[in-house]
């Protein structure tokens, strides 16, 4: 098939590669992105792979959180100047308000009261749309409940109090002192925030996930020309190196990189009193995943001016 421009833009974007590797990476996978950024990848040409595009869409991540529980909310708006209204912010923090009442599903929040309007989320935010002038869109919905224990918040770049770009939920379940481990959960979810960990255990993660990296190691590996039993065993230090990228667990804390996340979860509970488990949590990033066209301004403007 014929690689286009946008195609090598795309890919380049993806991978940070040269602009002929990307076409080279195209052509030899006829033009299937995913396949190319392998390609590149196993070439030693890109990077790991960053699937979510580029995040563009605007909006608020809010969080609420009550007796063992926490949710996190993301309402989408078309513009940065409606996340800054004051009324826009209202709108997010009383939609997470009222998601905490819910089973945390995207349709049961749609569904629930809000708790000032009365109507249904899905209906205030309906009327704020023409009252704010601006599409708006409860994007995802998530929350984390323990049995005994705490949910720990922690938003980042907060605009206001439970809102900002980056929400995330840690549910650490134990016995101990409950305002330690409010604190202990805080400082793993800005961890969190700043690691960007892809599941709490080796366990968790997507197998598929795990099969697409050993299959970039191996290809890799077996281009240095060594033995099958070398490559093997080259290719399970780099699945190790990957977990402890990935892994929460397996993560070097941020608040002490000489301990890992679980360690470092080991370590407290003299502190906290009593054993301490993680049993997950939640992250948003404002716009992951959303692509929003880019416009040429200048283009438009010019486009404008010749209209008249």
């Amino acid at each position: 098939m014929a690689i286009s421009a946008a195609m090598v833009k795309d890919l380049r974007e993806k991978t940070g590669a040269g602009m002929m590797d990307c076409k080279a990476a195209l052509t030899e996978t006829s033009g299937d992105v995913e396949a190319a950024v392998d390609w590149l990848r196993t070439k030693g040409l890109a990077k790991a792979a960053k699937k979510a595009g580029r995040v563009a869409a605007e909006g608020l991540v809010g969080v609420a959180a009550g007796n063992g529980k926490a949710v996190v909310v993301e309402l989408n708006s078309e513009t940065d100047f409606v996340a800054r209204n004051a009324e826009f912010q209202q709108l997010v923090a009383s939609v997470a308000q009222a998601a905490l009442g819910t089973e945390g599903t995207l349709e049961a929040v749609s569904a629930a009261a809000h708790p000032t309007s009365g109507k249904s989320v899905a209906d205030t935010i309906t009327e704020a749309v023409a009252t704010i002038g601006e599409n708006m869109n409860l994007r995802r919905v998530a929350n984390i409940t323990v049995s005994d224990g705490v949910v720990a918040t922690y938003v980042h770049s907060a605009t206001a109090p439970g809102l900002g770009k980056i929400g995330v939920l840690v549910g650490l379940e134990s016995t101990g002192d409950k305002e330690k481990l409010m604190a202990l959960g805080r400082q793993v979810a800005m961890h969190i925030a700043a690691t960007n960990p892809l599941a709490v255990s080796a366990e968790e993660l997507d197998p598929a996930v795990v099969a697409r990296e050993r299959a970039v190691y191996a290809e890799q590996a077996r281009e240095s020309g060594k033995p099958e039993a070398i490559i093997e065993k080259m290719v399970e230090g780099r699945v190790r190196k990957f977990y402890e990228e990935v892994v929460l667990l397996s993560q070097g804390f941020v608040i002490n990189p000489d301990l890992t996340v679980e360690k470092a979860l080991k370590a407290a509970e003299a502190d906290v009193g009593a054993p301490i488990k993680l049993t997950a949590f939640a992250v948003f990033r404002l716009g992951e995943g959303v692509e929003k066209e880019e416009t040429d301004f200048a283009a438009e403007v010019a486009a404008a001016a010749g209209k008249k």
